[in-house]
Order: C-alpha cells, then structure tokens, then sequence
C-alpha cells in the first residue's frame, strides 16, 4: 500500500498556518517511525508502550495548548492535529494525551494556584509526571451530579472517601483529579496517587481501548492537605469545562482514525482482484467510497472551524457536543464500512480499520454519549431541558 499522506480533498492544507503544519507534521513523523510499530504488539497486550512518554514529552505533545510552565503554547487548530495524528495510530495514544492534557493539566492550570502550577505542569509536560480524572463513578455516568465520592475537612486538611470507575491512566498516574462533593459542592482535589488509601484496580477483560490504562479508582480515608484542594474550582460545571477541551480534542482525534481507515479501504481495493478486475473499479465499491470520503471531509470541516472558534474565543458548549457527537459517529461508520470493503482480510490485525472500529465504539460513548450530547444541542436549540 501506499505511505499515508493524508486524505485532504478539500484542500484545507491551504488554510493552515506554518505553525499548525509543523506541529502536525512533527507529531505524525513520531507516529510512522515509532507509534505505529508499538501499535499491533501494545494492543494485542493491552498496555501502553511506557518507553513512548519521554518522547511524547520531548515533542511538546502534553499540555501542548497551554501557555508558560514547560507547555508549547500552540494554537487549538495545532492542538487538534496533534490529537488528529495520533488517533491515527490508535486511540488509545490520542486518549493518554488527552487525558493528561485536556483533562488533568487543563484542571491544574484553570483552577489551580500558582504553587499548583509550578508544582504539576512542568514535570507533567515532559512526562516526567502522569495524570488522570476521576469524574465518573460506578453508577454515576452521566448523571456525574449525583457522585456520592465525597470530602470532608479535617485538622490536616481533608478526606476523602469514595470510589470512581473507567478512570483512563490512573493505574499509571503519579496525581488524579478527584472530583468530590464538599459540604455539597462539587470541588476538585489533587491526589498523590501514593498516598494511603488510594487504590486502583485495572480493567483488563476490555475488547476495545486495549492500548489504553483504564481504572477502577477507590479512596478510603484519603488525607490530604488543604494546598491539595483547586480553589478555582466552582461545582460540576468546572468539571465539564475540562471534559469540553477534552471533547474538542475527540472531535479532531477521530478525524485521524477515520482517515487511516478510508486509506486502508481505498488501497486495499486497488490491489485486490475479483471477476479479473480490482475491487475498486465496482461501481457499489466506489458508492462506498465516496460517501465515506464525503463524511470525512465534513468532520474535518467541522473540527477546523472549531479550532478557529476556539482561537477568537467563540467556541460554545453546543459546539463542541456537535462535533463530538457528529464526528464520532461519522469516523465510526467510516470504520465499519471499510472493515466491511476488507473482507476476511478486514477481522485480522494486519489492517486497522476493525481496531479502529472497536477502539472508536469507546470513543463515541465516553465524556458524553451521542444521545446526551444530542439532548446538549435539542436544549441549545429549543431553550428546553429534556435531560430532567
């Protein structure tokens, strides 16, 4: 098959800074000579390629969008081609990144004192420090108001009692953000993953994100000190406006997943022969390609315009849900239908297509499912809330 480029038939290359390609083409240059190679044996395993992080961190990649404290300080359309790129070669690499970016760093450096900062961020940024977020609980998804995880204030500063679940590099991280409610407000918490009473748990019977660390989480007792509390943090909704720069990092990722996928599909049925002719020159074929090309031009469209949104500062909630949702589920489809354009050969781990389309059946339910998004956007649309 032919090296991948890109699928770009809009040409929204002509729209990028020099900036945004040099971080994008940095980052994808990581992807083909190391990435990628860690991918088949890493997946089949079900763990992340550790040796990868001090060269993540060399590149810029963690907390590549914040400014100061050891972070590249790119723009959103830069930060999203990096997610773009490495979603290419798994999800599970886009997600250790977006974790520790949009999630974790982004928490520390929104919310978070200036002790916190020069604390967390530089060591995070090289990798030297890994972080997780522990939002959602057992049988709190998206209810994620109703976490019963709770704190309260002691002499030393704080406990914290509870347990959360599907917790993405807590088995591996060094600090987690622990949202608990206390005296019934939402509050976020650093925790020294060493501590007494912290425990994790991987998941490991998982048939989708295997690349990708993910946790159940549970605090007993956990005491921590009173510079361990984000005093910037204000209810659930400081929660969600980290899961927002997480999603606009989905909504690019998955572009890169789908556009492996379309590739694989295109070069494979240029090789492959059937009735004496390659299977691409069937018309039903082509149907195929083509409306998958179409789709995946959409969500590059839709993910480019939310970065330049981002970039002017007006980038709205109901924009985000819409690219999540819709790009999601676009790169999914695209998944299936180039596994299905595969055949047999398309169920075996020698192509991509159905890893992606495992990994992408998480990334579509994950920090918000379709409906919930879709109920996000309905409430923006109607003024009416029909989530309760």
């Amino acid at each position: 098959m032919q090296p991948y480029r890109g699928i770009d038939l809009l040409n929204i290359e002509a729209q990028l800074t020099d900036e945004e390609r040099q971080a994008r083409d940095a980052v994808r240059a990581f992807v083909e000579a190391e990435a990628l190679p860690a991918v088949i044996p890493c997946f089949r395993e079900g763990t992340f390629p550790a040796a990868l992080i001090p060269r993540m961190g060399e590149l810029g990649i963690f907390g590549a969008h914040l400014e100061g404290y050891g972070c590249a300080g790119v723009g959103p359309v830069a930060y999203g081609l990096i997610m773009q790129e490495l979603e290419r070669a798994d999800s599970g690499f886009r997600s250790f990144a977006s974790v520790q970016s949009s999630l974790a760093m982004t928490a520390i450096h929104s919310f978070g004192t200036e002790e916190q900062r020069e604390r967390y961020l530089p060591d995070m940024a090289a990798g030297r420090l890994l972080g997780a977020f522990g939002l959602t609980e057992a049988d709190h998804g998206s209810d994620a108001g109703a976490m019963e995880t709770r704190a309260r204030t002691s002499s030393g500063g704080y406990v914290l009692d509870g347990g959360k679940m599907w917790i993405t590099n807590a088995g591996v991280a060094g600090v987690i953000v622990v949202w608990a409610k206390l005296d019934g407000a939402v509050r976020g918490f650093l925790v020294d993953a060493s501590l007494p009473g912290v425990r994790t748990e991987d998941i490991r019977n998982k048939l989708s994100m295997r690349m990708s660390v993910t946790s159940a989480l549970f605090l007993d007792g956990v005491e921590v000190g009173g510079d361990a509390l984000l005093p910037g943090t204000r209810g659930l909704g400081s929660a969600l406006e980290c899961l927002n720069a997480a999603r606009y990092s989905i909504a690019w990722g998955v572009c890169g997943a789908a556009g492996d996928c379309l590739h694989t599909a295109i070069e494979y049925t240029k090789e492959r022969e059937q009735f004496g002719r390659p299977l691409a020159s069937f018309q039903l074929v082509q149907q195929k390609l083509a409306d998958m090309a179409t789709a995946l031009s959409k969500a590059q469209l839709l993910a480019l315009q939310l970065g330049r949104l981002k970039a002017a500062g007006a980038l709205h909630w109901s924009h985000v849900s819409m690219a999540k949702q819709g790009n999601t589920r676009a790169a999914l489809e695209i998944a299936r239908t180039s596994r299905d354009l595969l055949g047999a050969a398309g169920i075996t781990d020698d192509l991509p297509p159905m890893r992606h389309a495992m990994n992408l059946e998480t990334v579509h339910t994950y920090e918000g499912t379709e409906h919930m998004h879709q109920l996000i956007l309905g409430r923006h649309l109607t003024g009416l809330n029909a989530i309760s």
